[in-house]
């Protein structure tokens, strides 16, 4: 009978000292990291706190419901006088930044996108043209912008006495106050203007993606673009009319020393605006000239093959795959002008950090608290511009058939 063949026994290996093994000692150092930033933490609010208690200064946010005791040039959507309180205030700086940042990204993206395509035009003279914009705004400094367009040519305008007569009756001026139209009013019926614009968006919507799907399922284009531009511009327009024109414009009117009533935008909102559209659409052009040129030039030599018009080239071909190159870097612009507004406090435009990082701090003392609430803003407008813009990403990225 044939005996099995004895099976030789391997020992195994003996396990590696703890200092030895490598998943170990990483744990150990992730652990002394977190640790360590744990403890630095305590220490910064612990000698925080002990530094503030030994000067007297009171901690904490009641100073928000304080009276606030100063005026503010201009309060959009937000009711404030004196007698406010200091969280009035900090909604006042809100509203103002983010106006300043929503306004700015969508002009700065406008304007960068025309100089950039012009930088890439046949024509030598517009080539030109964008060439030196580029060239020049790029590299003139910020602030630098900001106080020539407040100083050299919003101040020095002509005043309001200088341009009309008391009891005068002005529908536009502008003058070293800002601009100043008459103020729209509407009178009964006009809602449904508002109705009709806002139901023709989600028309032109339902438009675009039924385009979009019978494109890709027949090759036939269709307007949408026009279609819908001629809905949401046509629409409210005849409902207006149809109604009789429910809209009334009151004008300013010249006192005896400025403008009364009306609408005015202060010469610190135009000046910082001009200056943060003017300086950020020059880097976007030079993101838009780069995302244009990453496309393969075989993608333009094949809509030109198929007979499409240039400008429907640039539209439906080139900038569609550019945008992925575009958008990164774009968002990295997005949140420079919106961080850049805070230099609205050179020329006293009442944004954030003007009145309640600068003003309010001067007279309540309460540096901590306001600064933490200053940055915590700036990181949320900042991550949320961020997360909207990986989103918009996520929905241009390629994707495999």
């Amino acid at each position: 009978m044939a005996t099995e063949p004895s099976k030789t026994v391997v020992p195994s290996a003996p396990s590696p000292a703890f200092w030895r093994d490598p998943d170990k000692r990483a744990m150990v150092y992730q652990a002394l990291v977190v640790a360590f930033i744990i403890w630095l933490l305590y220490s910064i609010v612990n000698n925080t706190a002990v530094n503030m208690e030994s000067r007297g200064l009171a901690s904490g946010f009641g100073f928000l419901s304080t009276s606030a005791g100063f005026g503010i040039i201009s309060t959009p959507f937000v009711p404030y006088s004196e007698e406010s309180s200091y969280f009035t205030v900090f909604l006042v700086g809100l509203v103002n930044t983010i106006i300043v940042a929503f306004v700015g990204c969508i002009l700065a993206l406008l304007l960068g996108f025309v100089v950039g395509i012009a930088r890439l035009s046949s024509n030598w003279l517009v080539q030109k043209i964008a060439t030196f914009y580029i060239e020049l705004f790029r590299n003139i400094p910020l602030l630098l912008q900001i106080l020539f367009w407040y100083s050299a040519v919003l101040k020095p305008l002509p005043g309001p006495r200088e341009l009309h007569e008391a009891g005068e009756t002005v529908f536009f001026s502008i003058n070293n106050r800002g601009l100043i139209f008459a103020e729209p009013v509407g009178q009964a019926g006009f809602q449904y203007v508002w109705y009709v614009f806002f139901a023709a968006i989600v028309i032109a919507w339902v438009i675009s993606k039924w385009a979009a799907a019978r494109q890709e399922q027949t090759g036939q284009q269709f307007p949408s673009l026009s279609v819908g531009a001629a809905l949401i511009i046509g629409a409210p327009l005849l409902t207006f009319l149809l109604l009789g024109r429910p809209l009334e414009f009151q004008p300013a009117e010249m006192s005896r020393f400025a403008l009364r009533g009306g609408v005015t935008i202060i010469p610190e909102f135009v000046a910082l605006l001009l200056a943060l559209v003017i300086y950020t659409a020059a880097y976007i052009a030079e993101i838009v000239r780069a995302g244009i040129q990453a496309v393969s030039h075989g993608q333009t030599e094949a809509g030109l093959a198929l007979g499409i018009k240039p400008t429907h080239r640039m539209r439906l071909v080139v900038v569609p795959q550019a945008m992925r190159v575009i958008v990164p870097p774009l968002t990295s612009q997005f949140l420079n002008l919106t961080k850049n507004s805070s230099l609205a406090t050179a020329i006293a435009y009442p944004d954030l950090f003007s009145v309640f990082a600068g003003t309010t701090l001067n007279q309540t003392g309460q540096a901590v608290e306001i600064m933490a609430m200053t940055l915590a803003v700036y990181l949320t407008l900042s991550l949320l511009t961020s997360a909207f813009m990986n989103w918009y990403n996520s929905r241009i990225k390629l994707v495999e058939r």
